[in-house]
């Protein structure tokens, strides 16, 4: 079918030809795709997300739209100026799947072009996303949704950030600490509680959030472990007081020692700092005495600079007898 004859099928055809047409824009070489662009092919196919529950109709435009977005910011502006976004966020909300599934995709692929951020954050799309992550249990959308929010973070409204992080953290509770899932949460997270007070503390007074962290510093990917640290560090130094009993209650003194070791280079340095904050804290019986002389011992390596050279079954060592 000539590019021509696709765009008069979108304006002009019945609902099957429109489906076709749809159909036959995935098939097409790049150039010809644009062509069909610049005959104007955008707004009708958008106009098919109208029909919420015709599956085939909506799923055939999902992915004519998605062909024609890639590698092309032009379009990408294109279809979100065309009213793509409200009717891709009114089909997740519909949730039909695999629709539902199309449709993030969708939105993951528009969220990658900088013009389109600020109106998609606008639109409502921050707080279907975060409710969707929390009813959703398939990995790979939640992977789009979370890389979808991390593209809009700057412009999340101050109103959704608490909101935001509470729905990863209930994310990451639900997940394999050591899983990329987890990993692109955390690094959302930091995003997020680095510009956020309110989020910081909300994270900072839940034992589950301060648990979550303290589990993935000990179990996560390395890119995991450093935005953990990073977290949690903040977390204590918004209010040493109020927190370093509650990390310590986590065990969190070993996992740290750990990644001050062999953590990456921000990770080592994130941990070294939290381990300094969280020394100060003795115990009262004999056994947590003894924990805290083992603890000023690796600490004393530390503030000499010399952590990184000690032997690995000294280290072993002193992390089994802070753990036991």
């Amino acid at each position: 079918m000539a590019e021509v004859q696709v765009v008069q099928a979108l304006l002009f055809g019945d609902h099957e030809a429109k489906v076709v047409a749809a159909e036959t824009v995935i098939h097409l070489t790049n150039k010809q795709r644009q062509r069909l662009v610049d005959n104007g092919a955008i707004p009708p196919i958008v106009s098919m997300l109208h029909a919420s529950r015709d599956l085939k109709s909506v799923e055939s435009a999902i992915f004519a739209l998605l062909s024609l977005a890639y590698g092309s910011e032009r379009n990408k502006i294109w279809i979100a100026k065309s009213g793509a976004i409200p009717l891709l966020l009114n089909i997740i909300q519909s949730e039909i799947h695999p629709l539902v599934d199309h449709a993030i995709a969708a939105l993951l692929v528009l969220s990658s072009c900088s013009a389109n951020k600020p109106s998609m954050a606008d639109s409502g799309a921050i707080q279907v996303l975060n409710e969707t992550l929390l009813k959703n249990n398939n990995t790979q959308v939640n992977l789009d949704i979370i890389v979808t929010l991390h593209n809009l973070s700057p412009w999340i409204p101050t109103a959704l950030l608490s909101y935001t992080s509470s729905c990863l953290i209930h994310l990451i509770n639900e997940s394999e600490k050591s899983s990329k899932l987890v990993e692109k949460s955390m690094g959302l997270l930091e995003n997020i509680v680095s510009v956020s007070d309110v989020a910081l503390r909300e994270i900072g007074l839940t034992n589950v959030g301060i648990q979550e962290l303290v589990e993935t510093i000990e179990e996560g990917s390395k890119q995991s472990k450093e935005y953990a640290v990073g977290i949690l560090l903040m977390i204590c130094e918004s209010g040493k007081e109020k927190y370093r009993g509650m990390i310590l209650r986590e065990g969190a003194i070993p996992g740290l020692l750990e990644l001050s070791i062999d953590g990456t280079k921000r990770a080592k340095g994130k941990a070294k700092s939290l381990l300094r904050l969280l020394r100060d804290c003795s115990g009262n019986c004999r056994s947590e005495r003894s924990k805290n002389v083992v603890f000023e011992q690796v600490m004393g390596e530390i503030d000499r600079g010399e952590m990184g050279e000690m032997e690995l079954g000294m280290m072993e060592e002193m992390i089994a007898r802070l753990t036991t």
